[in-house]
Parts: structure tokens; sequence; C-alpha cells
């Protein structure tokens, strides 16, 4: 028997709230298959099954409150047929993105009573905003968020003993191969400098794993996978921090699109649980809003954190590392920030 349970997709998540299931007693699920939306106060989170087997029970109705690792389901490990209960089969799945979902339960709106604008007519935040006054929508999301920001970030400093290393890289040969490969391709298939970056991390970590998992335990565990996350400013407000998974498997063209896909559904409303807590190393990069470099506070219990500042007039970004001195020290430190240096001089092997 498969004990689907509520998962942790945070540092300082303790509770999660079941927005509704994706799934039914007696159906079959398959692994990576999205089968319950869960509320967090981060975001509304789609969560994906890791095992295979047919619905046995769900424990948990929508609505419910309830700790990390608690039983929400069982999923019988089989693929003996089970008979489902008689249950209406007359009712139609109401199509909706979890957001939207989440925002109509805290303004008390029947949402069988909206016509979506979605695709296929699903019913999007907007349309749940429609429906009532505006004095009506509520922030208490945003400031919720805000809170389990500072409380990861409270204790990642007070547990934490991080130490700062900072760099100067040439990104010349990086922007002039850069230029090159866009002007030989479609502007739908054109990449940005933030590619090459996360593609450079991502290769330097092979031969750094110290920089890649958690410490968990008084114990510092390495991941056999690379997710990088990354940094996402959300619209009103808060900060989130996704993750591209399998990085290092990642051509430049997929870390190209998957950014974009995953940044977009961060924005939305429409993550995926492994999504929030597989990340093995995040990334900032705040280049863009013209910043000279930025030294970013670990999220625990990841182990490091690689910051990118702005392109300098010469063609020069700072690159900066935050780490934890239980796991690594400055000199393996700065071998990691050289290597991934390297790299940056060399694109066509990226």
């Amino acid at each position: 028997m498969y004990e689907f349970k509520m998962p942790s997709l945070g540092a300082e998540m303790t509770y999660g709230t079941l927005l509704e299931w994706n799934i039914a007693v007696g159906d079959k699920v398959k692994p990576h298959q999205i089968i319950a939306v869960v509320d967090t106060d981060k975001a509304a989170i789609e969560v994906e099954s890791f095992g295979e087997g047919i619905v046995e029970q769900l424990i948990t109705m929508p609505g419910q409150k309830v700790p990390v690792g608690t039983v929400m389901a069982l999923i019988r490990e089989s693929t003996d047929k089970v008979v489902p209960p008689l249950e209406p089969q007359s009712v139609q799945k109401i199509k909706i993105t979890p957001l939207a979902r989440k925002e109509a339960k805290q303004l008390n709106i029947d949402i069988s009573q909206i016509q979506g604008t979605g695709p296929d007519g699903v019913i999007t935040e907007e349309d749940i905003r429609k429906k009532c006054k505006p004095s009506l929508v509520k922030e208490d999301h945003t400031e919720s968020m805000k809170k389990v920001i500072a409380a990861a970030m409270a204790r990642s400093k007070r547990e934490i003993p991080h130490y700062y290393l900072s760099s100067e890289i040439d990104l010349k040969k990086a922007l002039n191969w850069l230029e090159q490969y866009n002007n030989t391709h479609p502007v739908t298939e054109r990449i940005v400098y933030a590619a090459l970056l996360i593609k450079s991390v991502a290769q330097a970590i092979k031969e750094f794993p110290e920089f890649n998992g958690f410490y968990i335990d008084n114990e510092y565990k390495a991941s056999d996978s690379i997710h990088i996350g990354m940094a996402v400013s959300l619209r009103g407000g808060g900060l989130i921090t996704p993750a591209l998974l399998n990085t290092d498997k990642l051509s430049l063209a997929e870390i190209m699109n998957n950014l974009t896909d995953l940044v977009s559904r961060a924005r939305s409303g429409k993550l995926k649980s492994t999504e929030l807590s597989d990340s093995t190393i995040t990334i900032t990069n705040l280049g863009e809003l013209g910043v000279d470099s930025v030294f970013g506070v670990i999220y625990p219990p990841q182990v490091a954190l690689i910051g990118f500042g702005r392109i300098k007039p010469e063609q020069t970004m700072i690159m900066t590392l935050s780490a934890d001195h239980r796991v690594t020290n400055g000199h393996v430190g700065s071998r990691f920030l050289s290597r991934i240096a390297k790299m940056l001089q060399e694109p066509d092997q990226l």
C-alpha cells in the first residue's frame, strides 16, 4: 500500500491545506501524475504522485489543513482492478486554476456560477476578481508569504555560518558567442545570457558536488541530481524559488524554454510540487535590475547560493557565492567560482 502524504514544499512549511483532489476512488494513478492541489503560505501547488497504483481511499477532504507528513490518501500498489463505491457520475468537474480556486475560497465565491475565460473554459484568477468588489480582494496571501520568507531567512542566518566570495568575470567571449548564435536563429529560438549563466553553474557543480545538496541532522548530504532553483519575484510582492529540474542535462535552448515556462507558471500559480521541493542550489540574478552585486542568504537546507550582478559597460560581471562553512571553505569556494568563470570563456562547450 502506497501512502500519499502531505509533502514539505519549503523549509518553514509545517501545514498545508488541500484545495482539491484530481483523483477519485478507483482511479489508476501513474508516477508524476498531478493528483492534488495544495495551498501553502507561498502558493497553490499542484502535487504529483511518486507511486503507481489504484486509489483505494481519500482520507483528507478539500478544505482540511493538515501537518506535513500526514497521510492524505491510500493507493494500492497493484494492477488488480478495484471496484469503487457507487458515486454520482453526472457531476462535471469544474475547470479552474489552483490560484483561482484558492481566491474563490477566500472570497466565498461559488465557482459553479462562473463562466471561465481561460483556455478550454478554465476559470482564472481574473474571472474570480471580476465577480467581487475590489475592496474584497484580500492581500493576506502576500503578507503570509512575506512571513514565511522572513522565518526561513531568519533561520538561515541563525543556523548557517555563511561565508561570502565575489569574483569579477569577463563576459566578452560569452556575449560575442551569444550574439552570433542569436543572429543565426529565428526570434522564437533565441536565448538570453541568463541561460549561459545557469548552464555554466550546472556544469561546474559536477566537479564541486559539495555545493549541491542539503545539510540535515548535522550532516551534509550531496544530491545525485542537479536542480537549480531560480529566485523569481511575484506580481504584487513576494518571492519564490522554483527549480529547473535536471539542469545539467538540459541544452541551452531547453534551459531557455524551461526557464520562460517556469517563471510564467510561478507567477500564475501553476507550479508542481517537485519544482518547489527539489532545488539543490539557488541562483539569484539581479543584474537586469541594475544591481552591481548580490550576496544572498542561503535557503535552508541548501548549502550554497550563486548571485549575478549587472553586465558592466566593459562587459564584465560580478559573480558571488554565499556558502555554508560547515560544508566548504573559502579555498574550495574560490575554485568553484573560477571554474564557472572558465566555462563562460568557452561558451561553445556549454
